[in-house]
Parts: structure tokens; sequence; C-alpha cells
């Protein structure tokens, strides 16, 4: 087989997942290879995969199905190799690497082109630091850092935790080094990423994201600090400091903290490490020492003996706490998880309840960001999609910016809201 020069990436899920992609190309970049944006001109394809969710799961099997028409060597990467190997091994000229082994890429290219690809070689748990390596990023005013991989967590219905395995904790001074290079060349807009960033440091026995973050803050330059999601239970513990962090005019004040459910029996049969009141504590703390705080949730409904009383609650919840952000989905059984083995709801009361959900998380998110009418202030221009540049407040709120100039990417600029939407506001500079 000749050596591929033409590679075609595509990724699903997280921004973990986003920066793997950016890590495989900037090594694949650095030996002399080209990645294109067409898969129909690639000589390879690489597929960075995702398991949250079972939708997500069958999306990315229809695409593997498709590319299989031009064929031409697929490798799918990520999450699915390690837990659907064998069901991908059903699949045509498909070769798999997992979560581990994202820098080898370029050793798993030469092995299938010499035909000596062995499939265990890439799905081994080690420790793979994924910081202060090469890396091509999708967007050059966003640099992602992860701080870690896998998790503590024992969630029955999580597939993630068995493929990403437990949690490993990068060095501290190689993501300080990681996100001075970031800033270095140009980013503004700094992202700590990981499955649960409150985590950092447990594996070895410390709680060690505040000082993380304290040096990261230190750090010369214009930018500013989106931290990723964290588990209550593990912020519980580091609250007061996080609180004190988060007043730093360098951090978004940007909370991604997951409820999952407002019934405590629910949370107890997800095998969830916390309490409904523990996630208002949290909540109420930070908006009362920083009120313009965005808080972002996960909400799954309709969990494996989800009861009417049980759904109230979450929707109580929600309502009473109003988060800014509510990522809410339909519980999908995703197999080989305990969760997955326990009796279902009823597909059309599931589905009853997402309406009855979605009907008030509309309602509540359309109120809420009314109020931001007229609102007037600072914004980084931080991304472009639709002919529009897209920016965010120090609350991370997402604006529309109106703008006919086209040197916006990556400045600080005034604007004003002029316009309110569910998921967006709309701002003209000033």
């Amino acid at each position: 087989m000749k050596t591929p020069q033409l590679i075609y990436t595509e990724t699903f899920g997280c921004s973990a997942n986003r920066n793997n992609t950016e890590i495989m190309k900037g090594i694949l970049r650095q030996a002399g290879f080209d990645t294109v944006i067409k898969a129909s001109i690639a000589d390879m394809m690489i597929l960075n995969t995702c398991v949250v969710k079972g939708p997500t799961e069958k999306k990315i099997e229809r695409r593997i199905l498709d590319l299989q028409r031009f064929d031409k060597p697929i490798i799918v990467a990520g999450c699915m190799p390690e837990v659907r190997s064998k069901e991908l091994n059903k699949m045509n000229n498909v070769y798999l690497i997992g979560t581990h082994h994202y820098q080898d890429i370029l050793n798993l290219i030469y092995d299938i082109v010499k035909g000596r690809y062995k499939q265990e070689k890439y799905l081994t748990k080690k420790n793979e630091i994924k910081v202060c390596v090469p890396k091509i990023r999708q967007n050059k005013t966003t640099g992602i850092t992860q701080i870690s991989e896998g998790c503590l967590g024992t969630c029955n219905y999580c597939l993630t935790r068995f493929a990403k395995g437990k949690l490993f904790s990068y060095p501290r001074e190689k993501i300080i080094e990681n996100i001075d290079k970031d800033l270095d060349e140009g980013c503004k807009e700094i992202w700590i990423t990981s499955q649960d960033n409150a985590a950092y440091g447990l594996d070895n026995g410390k709680r060690e994201l505040p000082k993380l973050l304290k040096e990261i803050l230190k750090l010369e330059g214009k930018f500013l600090v989106r931290v990723g999601m964290m588990n209550p239970n593990n912020v519980l513990p580091i609250l007061d400091e996080l609180i004190e962090i988060y007043k730093s005019e360098k951090m978004f004040k940007f909370l991604h903290i997951p409820l999952q459910s407002g019934s405590d029996e629910v949370l107890e049969e997800m095998n969830r490490f916390y309490s409904v009141k523990d996630f208002v504590y949290i909540v109420d703390k930070f908006r009362k020492a920083i009120p313009e705080i965005t808080i972002a949730t996960d909400i799954i409904l309709a969990y494996p003996d989800e009861g009417r009383q049980d759904f109230v609650k979450t929707f109580d919840v929600i309502k009473k706490m109003q988060p800014d952000v509510v990522n809410f989905s339909k519980y999908w059984a995703m197999k080989g998880t305990a969760a997955a083995e326990e009796k279902q709801i009823d597909v059309k009361i599931a589905i009853k309840r997402a309406k009855e959900f979605a009907k008030m998380h509309v309602e509540m998110l359309m109120k809420k960001n009314k109020k931001w009418l007229g609102w007037e202030g600072k914004v980084l221009v931080d991304d472009w999609k639709n002919e529009n540049f897209i920016a965010r407040n120090n609350t991370y709120k997402q604006i529309i910016v109106k703008s006919k100039r086209r040197d916006l990417m990556g400045k600080f600029v005034d604007i004003k809201i002029v316009e309110t939407s569910v998921n967006y506001l709309v701002g003209e500079i000033i």
C-alpha cells in the first residue's frame, strides 16, 4: 500500500476530543502529511469518536458506512474503539486506535501501509500526557488544554468511563507550559478541560485545581479562562477557593456543574456522589459572590425507575434555580452499562416528559435572555459561524456580532445587545 499524503479528519463529542484531533493533525503535519476538509479527495480518513449518547454512536456508525464508499482506509479513534471493537471489526477497511494512543497515530499509519497492523497494540491502557505536543488548532483564538484523562466516577449509565479509564492528572508544570505556548501563539481564550476538572490531582491524593488555576492566571497577557465541567461532589471541598479564583478579571464567569436529576433517589440509582441540596448550595454560594455568573447544567430525563414525582422534582429544581444553560436529553441505554440492564421507561412517557421539560426550558431562557437587552460592554470575538462573528462576554454568553468588518477575530470590542433569542444574543459594535 502507498503511503497516504492527504488525510481527512472528523471529530465527534467533547472539547477534549476536539483537542485530541488537533494533536493528531499537528503530529501528521510535522511528519509531512496534509490534512484536507473533503473526504472524497483523501487517501486516508480519521474519525475521532464519542460514546456519551446512543444517537451519537449510531450517527458515527452511519458515517463510517458512508465513508466506506471511497474504498480508503478508515482509522476510528477515541472512545468507540475502546468499548465497541467487536462491532467495528465487522466493518471493512477499518483500523482502531484508542484514547490512550493519540500520539501513536504516525506509527499506526505506517503499520497500516506496511501491512503489520495489530489492533491490540493500539488499544492498551497507558498514561498519555496530551500537552506540550504538536497541534493544529481548529480555532486560532481558542487554546484547549486537557489537564487529565479519565475520572473517579462509577456512574451506572456512563460508557465513557470504561473508554477513558481511571483518573490520571497531567503534571502541573506541563499544563502551564502548554498554555503559555498557546498564549505566545495568539490565543485569547483558554479552555481547561477533562472529564471532571474539579478532580484534578485526586489520583495523587491532592485537590490541586485551585493551585493550577492560580498559576494559570499569573501568566502574562490579555486572555480569558473557561473552566469546563466539574462534578458537585468534587467542587464542595474547594468551593470557597474556587469562588475567590472566579472573581479574577481573567476568568469567564461560567460554571458548568451537572445536576443530572432533581431527585436524590434517582441520583443514588445513577451512582452519583452528591445530593440535590449540594448542587443548590454550590450554585447559591457562587451567585451570592458573583451575581452575574452563568450557570450551565446537564439533565438526564426518563432514567430507569424515574417516577413521575422524580421528574416533577427535576422540573421544579430547574425552574427554581433558573440555570442559564440546560443540556438535557432523554436517557439512552448504553450497552455495557449497569443502567442498560434495568427496566426502561416506556418511550412514550419519555417523549412526553422531554416535551414538557423543553417547553419550560425555552420559556425560561427567553425570559432570562431578555434581561440582557440594552447591555453594553466588552466582548471577545472568538468564532465565525454562518457568515457571522461570534463573541463572548465575561459571563460566556454567546453573542452574534453585527458588523461589516472582517478583522474582528481574536479582538476585544465594545458592543450593545440589540436583540435576544433562546440560545444567543445579538450585538452591535459601539
